[in-house]
């Protein structure tokens, strides 16, 4: 009687044990329903905090955007040899000469190799965007050095520009700058975080002007900027474009890659400088 029990009770846990298992198996078979793989769990430790589970997911596209269309115009000559010399001067001395600061690690972070929803990206910067300080730039290097940990007082840029000419950087072109929020360049942004929306942070450059005395006020111009802030800038951008491929078209404004419209900075820019001096420098040809 003993042997008898035993042999039922062990028949009842073997055909649970395979109700079990062809319970799993059809719930398995499903793709849409499984589980993600290791390899998938691995792959996701390269996204975003914010990033949901596994799986890839199609990433929203930014809204409907004015397209950027550059005022830069293709030119192979040199017109002005003086100043030529003078810029290609420069730019030999860039390394050498550049003010280095080191910010604060809450004003940036790393570039991103996967987005929010688990898609590649090409973390390669691809775009320069232009600023301006608004105020001195010894308030701006202030801003960046002081620790925010709230995500909405973070910015920095990769360098800055002083009305002298003085080339500030202040982080190393591999790392994200926070200089741009919701923002998108010719129907191209990087979500990083779905609660907030898509930036050009993730594939730009910023580099920001210091911006005259006049102009420390919300008006819509000011006085302009400086001749030596232009040579400084022509020479910083040629660097960057030959380092990284960036083609002259995707020299923008923060105000062009804002979609909030809320920006309008670098005022009073005077493109037809900064054409003079890339073409000088053959960043234009």
């Amino acid at each position: 009687m003993k042997l008898h029990v035993a042999v039922m009770a062990a028949l009842a846990l073997s055909l649970g044990g395979l109700g079990w298992l062809a319970s799993d198996w059809t719930q398995r078979s499903d793709l849409s329903q499984r589980d993600p793989s290791l390899l998938e769990l691995l792959q996701e430790l390269g996204s975003p905090p914010m990033a949901p589970p596994a799986g890839r997911r199609d990433a929203p596209a930014p809204p409907a955007h004015q397209a950027w269309v550059s005022p830069l115009r293709r030119s192979c000559t040199a017109s002005d040899p003086e100043l030529a010399s003078r810029l290609r001067r420069q730019l030999a001395e860039l390394p050498s000469q550049a003010t280095r600061v080191t910010i604060d690690p809450t004003n940036f972070g790393e570039r991103f190799q996967r987005d929010a929803y688990g898609n590649r990206v090409d973390p390669t910067p691809q775009v320069v965007v232009l600023h301006e300080t608004v105020y001195g730039i010894n308030s701006a290097i202030n801003t960046f050095t002081t620790a925010h940990p709230h995500d909405d007082d973070q910015v920095s840029y990769h360098a800055l520009i002083g009305l002298d000419g003085q080339v500030v950087k202040l982080l190393d072109p591999a790392k994200r700058a926070f200089g741009a929020g919701n923002s998108a360049f010719n129907g191209r942004w990087v979500v990083t975080n779905p609660k907030v929306g898509g930036s050009v942070n993730n594939f730009a450059l910023h580099v920001s002007l210091e911006t005259p005395l006049d102009g420390e006020n919300a008006e819509s111009a000011h006085s302009g900027y400086t001749r030596a802030q232009y040579d400084a800038l022509s020479v910083l951008l040629a660097d960057w474009m030959r380092r990284f491929r960036i083609p002259p078209q995707n020299i923008t404004t923060h105000r062009a890659v804002d979609l909030g419209g809320e920006r309008a900075d670098p005022r009073s820019f005077d493109w037809g400088a900064l054409q003079q001096r890339l073409s000088s420098l053959g960043a234009l040809c």
